[in-house]
């Protein structure tokens, strides 16, 4: 494991090797970092700095290498781009006690950054965590955002149904879970990140924990796989707090932990968006399904939904240029009307 250092306030952390992102394709990004209660949060600033803002947060167990495909297309039709690695992901910092870790705490640092850098009119795009976490930001900042792109999130809130897949989530992450008992030990991030990219079965995951049998994969995936597994290089069982965290936060399980009643508030706050909101929605995804995504896109009046059918619940990763190409003629729709 590496060095265990603290912040000023004696709180325990571990710093990925710098050299563990040297060879990750697809990804040229400078980095960046704003400081969170003595931690480095950190973020890529990608485009012109004049052109108008994109926020792009990402999800468990991934980084902001997630959205590289829509930064790469949107940055070279002169947007700004912003992606930050919460707290325990990507080149951030990683917290070793899972009790430090909240859905408050994400929302907080986010706050930090947007604050930071004086962020303005500001276009969200969010998926799977990043939902509650960056449109928490919307409801508390309104002004600093001018529309927003939804994919494949939700945000808790009295009725909401939550799928037999979020579950099932939630229980292989606990201890005794598959997933909760097995990562990384005995199976690391990014071969875990092959399974929802279509890359193996779960038969071949089963082979990996009982046989360390590992499947082919072609190079292109094994760039990938590499690159979900590098922010966690050599930093051992205790530098996945983060990632163990954010599955047991899910608020039907632990609301504290999981800010149930914020989500509920932002949830009625957001209902009176009257900005622009576009639904970019993954139609194979069993966790958020797109009855769900028509459902929410259904209480705005302004609002769009496209869905695309062959992506999973990661479409970021797999359709990030159609996502880019959905949105800009959107955006381009939004001057005409």
């Amino acid at each position: 494991m590496s060095q265990v250092l603290t912040t000023p306030k004696g709180v325990p952390f571990v710093r990925t090797p710098e050299a563990a992102f040297d060879d990750i394709e697809e990804f040229p990004y400078a980095s960046d970092y704003v400081t969170f209660e003595g931690l480095r949060l950190h973020y890529i600033d990608v485009g012109p700095v004049d052109g108008p803002v994109a926020l792009l947060m990402h999800g468990m167990p991934t980084w902001s290498y997630l959205n590289r495909h829509i930064i790469d297309v949107l940055a070279a039709e002169g947007w700004r781009c912003i992606a930050a690695d919460h707290i325990g992901f990507g080149r951030s910092d990683k917290v070793i006690d899972d009790g430090w870790y909240s859905i408050a705490r994400h929302v907080a640092a986010h706050r930090t950054l947007i604050e930071a850098l004086d962020l303005q009119d500001i276009t969200l795009f969010c998926q799977d965590w990043g939902g509650p976490i960056g449109l928490a930001q919307a409801a508390d900042m309104p002004r600093r955002f001018e529309r927003l792109v939804v994919m494949n999130t939700w945000l808790h809130h009295d009725g909401y149904e939550y799928t037999e897949a979020l579950r099932r989530w939630n229980a292989q992450w606990q201890a005794d879970g598959v997933f909760g008992a097995n990562i990384p030990e005995r199976l690391s991030l990014g071969w875990f990140m092959m399974l929802p990219l279509g890359q193996m079965e779960a038969r071949d995951l089963f082979a990996i924990i009982e046989k360390d049998d590992y499947p082919d994969l072609s190079p292109e995936a094994e760039a990938v796989r590499h690159a979900y597994d590098a922010p966690f290089d050599g930093l051992g069982p205790e530098g996945y707090a983060g990632v163990r965290r954010f599955p047991l936060s899910l608020p039907f399980y632990n609301p504290d932990g999981g800010a149930a009643e914020s989500q509920a508030l932002w949830f009625e706050a957001l209902t009176h968006w009257r900005k622009p909101i576009h639904f970019i929605w993954g139609g194979s995804d069993a966790v958020f399904t797109e009855a769900w995504g028509r459902q929410w896109a259904g209480l705005y009046r302004q609002a769009t939904f496209d869905v695309l059918p062959g992506a999973g619940h990661f479409l970021q990763e797999t359709h990030g240029g159609q996502i880019a190409a959905i949105f800009l003629r959107r955006v381009a729709e939004e001057t005409r009307d």
